[in-house]
């Protein structure tokens, strides 16, 4: 079911300023968790069974306490650079209600003892940026960030740092390496983050929606949001839903709701009534669902045993008007492009496999080439340093298995078109006189 709890008076006006944030009870709970020891802290977050929402799903309370104790300078890190393609949940947040990711921040910060924080968001949310600027100083200026947060001898200072535009940069690694000043490219781990980070201090990073969420659990409670949803999928969750719909755009649900009904219930359904094609379940990067699958459950143990994957939560809707050859070409040639290139199987792999769909698509392969695109995508699955690799790989995939008919009838098709084309270019220049002539003009003289 709909349930609102991160969206909860999402547009009531104002609600990006201070005032109307406090009216709503804003920064009471972490007025309250620095009241409370930080382990306990961590602790709810446990109980509640809060799983990042930024697409490892890895469980965030567990994260946390992977920090390493005792006094010395910690980092908190936002991931807010969304560039999964299909994904705009976390511009919603940031846009109208960003003191609630400041003071969810306020809430990790101090649970695992950091001093420092940054929101690295993508430079495309100019107009998110600004308004996360001015809501930090807001909060300064009440006392909820500084050198003395709500005078309980807590320091934590705040920055929004705006990245350059590159889908590499929400890999957390390249993320540092970006925030740090550098190229952003895939670090290798270990040392993990929370050891090694930041400017090599330990380090937490967590999505927009995932520290959001942290205020709410505490209003709730962690049993109660623990009852939200399903066993290991716990609490709600922002969607993004676009494509082939009637009501395109963000949803927040209760984890175990069906793809049938966000789509043609929250949704709207399909747009002129048409079949379902595909539907990626979890972004871009996720294996595709056919409308056999409509039924699964949304959560990350269902879509794992479909063979697919919550990731950002973005579902992108494709109906039978759509050829499955050209989403592939599409998908691939957006992660050949967003390549760091730091590794050969991502670097070779997904140029490779644009390669080969190109050449599926203007009529030039066999049903060979199939072979080939799925052993290589076999191949880069799980080499890589970081998973854009694999981001390529598992959809591109995904669609060569399940629509596999479809290819090789676009390959026989494209390459019978091929030919007409050719003949009628050679009879147009030439003329059939002219094509033969040419042809004796080339045979040896007796």
């Amino acid at each position: 079911m709909s349930t609102k709890l991160l969206f909860e008076d999402i547009d009531e006006p104002g609600l990006h300023t201070l005032d109307v944030y406090k009216r709503r009870g804003g920064y009471l709970m972490a007025e309250q968790a620095l009241a409370m020891a930080p382990d306990s802290l961590v602790t709810s977050l446990k109980d509640s069974g809060l799983r990042g929402r930024g697409g490892a799903g890895f469980p965030t309370g567990l994260k946390a306490s992977f920090i390493p104790q005792g006094k010395m300078d910690k980092y908190l890190v936002c991931n807010a650079d969304e560039s999964e393609p299909g994904t705009f949940k976390d511009r919603e947040l940031m846009q109208k209600n960003p003191h609630s990711l400041i003071e969810g921040m306020i809430i990790a910060a101090y649970a695992v003892g950091a001093n420092k924080s940054f929101i690295f968001i993508r430079g495309e949310y100019a107009q998110q940026a600004t308004i996360l600027e001015d809501a930090i100083a807001e909060a300064k200026a009440a006392g909820y960030l500084g050198p003395d947060v709500l005078g309980k001898g807590v320091e934590l200072d705040m920055w929004v740092h705006r990245g350059a535009g590159a889908y590499i940069c929400g890999e957390e690694t390249g993320l540092l390496d970006a925030l740090e000043g550098r190229r952003g490219n895939p670090r290798l781990k270990p040392p993990f983050p929370a050891n090694q980070g930041l400017y090599q201090g330990p380090t937490l990073l967590n999505n927009v929606e995932t520290l959001t969420a942290i205020p709410y659990i505490l209003r709730v409670g962690a049993e109660a949001y623990a009852a939200m949803g399903v066993e290991k999928s716990s609490g709600t969750k922002l969607i993004s839903v676009s494509g082939n719909v009637k009501r395109p755009g963000n949803y927040e649900i209760e984890m175990g709701m069906t793809g049938r009904d966000i789509i043609y219930g929250l949704a709207g359904g399909i747009e002129d009534d048409r079949e379902v094609l595909l539907w990626f379940p979890g972004g871009s990067s996720s294996p595709v669902l056919t409308k056999d699958d409509l039924d699964v459950p949304y959560d990350y143990e269902a879509l794992a045993g479909a063979g697919s994957m919550l990731g950002s939560g973005a579902i992108i809707v494709a109906d039978d008007s759509n050829s499955v050859v050209d989403i592939a070409v599409k998908t691939a040639s957006f992660y050949k492009h967003e390549s760091c290139g730091k590794c050969t199987p991502c670097r070779e792999g997904t140029n490779w496999t644009t390669k080969m769909l190109l050449r599926i698509r203007s009529g030039e392969a066999t049903p060979m080439d199939l072979d080939v695109i799925e052993s290589v995508c076999d191949q880069i699955m799980g080499n890589c340093l970081c998973v854009l690799g694999d981001a390529m790989a598992m959809p591109v995939s995904s669609m060569v298995k399940k629509f596999r008919p479809a290819f090789e009838a676009h390959i026989e098709r494209a390459r019978r078109d091929a030919e007409q084309r050719l003949l009628a270019s050679l009879e147009s220049d030439h003329g059939p006189e002219s094509i033969l002539e040419g042809i004796g003009a080339g045979a040896p003289q007796h």
